[in-house]
């Protein structure tokens, strides 16, 4: 009885231990779906992504990706919205003149100018700011819109108001335009000679030359003097009183 008992003992011992060389638990393989969701959620938050993120290129217009490398192919001063070529370095033809990194711009904002126009980029980036908050706003009621800037100057090597003698115009210095009138897209055309005074057009003519100050260091038009009945003077030259313009 003895000996029955202890054999008893021994195999419950031996059942209730279990082997001790029985695997443990191996981490389950993440599954397919999980994954999935991962890789959906991953990368989102402010800036945008996950699988939406990912198609953008596929919903994409052919026709909208050419347009943008045309524009980004044609930009000048890290803008697409400034059109035209970069040229480099204008030498001085006298003392006082020349560019060192001047481009010639053919449109801004996909308003064109009709003549390319040689700048400095701060003068064209000008240009573009009031374009897009003076310009556009101010003839959006007029025959379809701007569709075109009447450059009467640019770059040019001279001092002020052609004169002889004198200081070197902002116009030596690529740091100046001209503009004379404005065509809309409807081939309708301002003019800052005759229409500065006319009824139909004196409102809006006066209000981008009043709003183009402060964007350009100087603005000029036709009640500052003789030299500038047909035409707006614009330039970056900046003064320690502020904006000059009259």
């Amino acid at each position: 009885m003895k000996v029955l008992t202890a054999l008893f003992c021994v195999m419950a011992t031996v059942s209730c231990a279990g082997p001790d060389t029985s695997k443990r638990p191996e981490p389950r393989p993440q599954s397919a779906e999980v994954t999935a969701v991962d890789d959906q959620t991953e990368g989102t938050g402010d800036a945008g992504g996950g699988f939406f993120k990912s198609l953008r290129p596929v919903f994409r217009s052919p026709k909208v990706a050419q347009q943008q490398r045309q524009l980004a192919a044609g930009s000048v001063c890290g803008d697409p919205s400034i059109q035209g070529e970069a040229i480099g370095r204008i030498a001085a033809e006298m003392s006082g003149c020349g560019v060192e990194n001047a481009v010639r711009i053919t449109s801004v904002s996909g308003v064109r100018l009709n003549r390319k126009s040689t700048m400095d980029c701060g003068t064209a980036q000008a240009l573009k700011t009031w374009v897009d908050s003076s310009a556009k706003p101010a003839l959006s009621s007029k025959g379809g819109g701007l569709r075109e800037l009447k450059v009467a100057a640019d770059y040019a090597c001279r001092r002020r108001n052609n004169a002889k003698t004198g200081k070197v115009s902002e116009h030596g210095k690529g740091r100046a335009i001209d503009i004379s009138g404005f065509q809309m897209a409807d081939g309708s055309q301002i003019t800052v000679l005759q229409g500065w005074n006319a009824g139909s057009s004196s409102q809006v003519l006066r209000r981008m030359h009043a709003e183009a100050c402060g964007t350009f260091g100087t603005v000029l038009g036709p009640k500052a003097n003789r030299f500038h009945l047909d035409h707006f003077h614009f330039d970056t030259a900046r003064y320690r009183s502020g904006s000059y313009c009259r």
